[in-house]
């Protein structure tokens, strides 16, 4: 079993043993943190809005936090902190910090759940982002117990902005989490489409990177009854838009996972008239960051080709979104090895075409992102994320926090074997 070497924690600890108390320590929070994501299902606010999510948050945790990006928190548990320490900035950690990160915001939606405590306005925590609250601050308060022979600081991030743009994730690896220089960052979240009672942790990529394209057709316009004395961008956007998906599958390898969608189309206002201009919005997602360039360059050659062919003009304005992201071998390996002591199971292989900002802190530090299984929990309802009926139940909150501690006790092992591979890499 490996072992921590660091001087501050007093005698080595193994960590099997380090994760059993942190484990005891959530049992012990559990109840309080229960009631805590009802609190917070109920009361969802949206991103770049959640003082009194952030507000909840920072009265239930054992250290005074930072706050971070606008409405988000920052809290270090470290030995070395004093008591009362932290209303200030957060200070650079004595050696290799552990960020675990959960995410504050809710979605601009009417929840439909029938729950005793679900949102009654227009936001709902329709992503599990309640469960995750709750269970870093049960994982925190846990870890705040045995802070004297923690193998590293550990720094909780309740992230805000995760479902909308500026991303808060963005804003904190460009400003207060880049200046801390954690040695990885980790998360679990929830996800319906896996077994209850399964935790799927793979290397490599496990999400896709996500860009936002729109494409403006402009034509010349004329009246439906003489369509030979214009040109037709709604018919080229049409044929750019079928273009596009034929092409996907003769510009990308198979093999590799790679989507387009096409959520937006918009042009004219009267159904005799031939307007001037037509667009279309989508987003574009890859594993790979080869074929992420490919699929931009894909879409310019595609718009500008098919649209010339009908007489129309065509431009393309990218907005480019998150990574992939890229789960790091070695925490994953560790925190594989640990998983069987929460009582969880690992999952088949399984990724996604799915993105989360979570990938930006990559420039930071290693990562490992978690999914943790809903699918057959007892009176869990099969609902895909973001949907106005997902209500993960409230023992999610348990297995995410036996999740995050699995997932910090691998990342510091790995830090300790690696030396300082979380960050050295990166500052090349």
């Amino acid at each position: 079993m490996a072992r921590s070497t660091d001087p501050h924690a007093g005698a080595p600890t193994e960590s099997g043993a380090l994760l059993e108390r942190l484990l005891e320590g959530i049992e012990r929070e559990l109840p309080h943190v229960v009631a805590l994501r009802r609190r917070l299902h109920a009361g969802p606010e949206l991103a770049h809005a959640e003082e009194r999510t952030a507000a909840r948050i920072a009265a239930e945790l054992p250290v005074a936090c930072q706050a971070v990006a606008g409405t988000g928190l920052i809290a270090r548990v470290d030995a070395g902190i004093e008591p009362g320490e932290g209303a200030g900035a957060v200070r650079p950690a004595r050696r290799g910090a552990i960020a675990v990160r959960a995410e504050l915001d809710g979605l601009p939606m009417r929840e439909r759940t029938g729950a005793a405590f679900a949102a009654t306005g227009e936001v709902m925590h329709a992503c599990g982002h309640d469960v995750h609250m709750a269970a870093l601050v049960a994982f925190t308060r846990a870890a705040h117990e045995l802070a004297s022979v923690l193998p590293a600081p550990l720094l909780a991030v309740f992230q805000p902005s995760e479902e909308a743009y500026p991303s808060g994730a963005r804003q904190l690896a460009d400003g207060e989490l880049a200046a801390i220089a954690p040695a990885a960052v980790v998360a679990a979240h929830v996800h319906p489409e896996l077994q209850w009672g399964t935790v799927a942790l793979d290397p490599g990529a496990v999400n896709a990177s996500c860009d936002a394209v729109e494409i403006t057709v402009e034509g010349e316009p004329s009246h439906g009854a003489y369509p030979h004395r214009g040109h037709d961008p709604i018919l080229a956007i049409a044929q750019v838009v079928v273009a596009l998906h034929a092409e996907l599958g003769r510009r990308i390898d198979p093999l590799h996972p790679a989507s387009l969608t096409v959520g937006v189309l918009e042009g004219g206002g009267a159904e005799n008239v031939i307007p001037a201009q037509a667009r279309a919005r989508g987003a574009l997602r890859a594993h790979e960051p080869q074929d992420r360039l490919a699929l931009r360059a894909m879409v310019e050659e595609v718009a500008q080709g098919v649209a010339a062919a009908h007489g129309c003009r065509a431009s393309v304005e990218f907005v480019p979104g998150e990574p992939a992201l890229e789960n790091d071998p070695q925490i994953v390996a560790r925190a594989r090895a640990l998983l069987a002591r929460t009582g969880l199971a690992s999952a088949p292989a399984w990724r996604s075409c799915g993105s989360d900002d979570f990938a930006f802190f990559g420039a930071l530090a290693p990562l490992a992102m978690a999914f943790v299984g809903l699918y057959g929990a007892d009176g869990f309802k099969p609902r895909p994320l973001h949907h106005p009926e997902l209500l993960p139940p409230d023992e999610a909150v348990g297995a995410v926090a036996r999740t995050q501690a699995v997932l910090y006790v691998a990342a510091a092992l790995a830090t300790v074997a690696g030396g300082s591979h979380a960050s050295s890499d990166r500052a090349a």
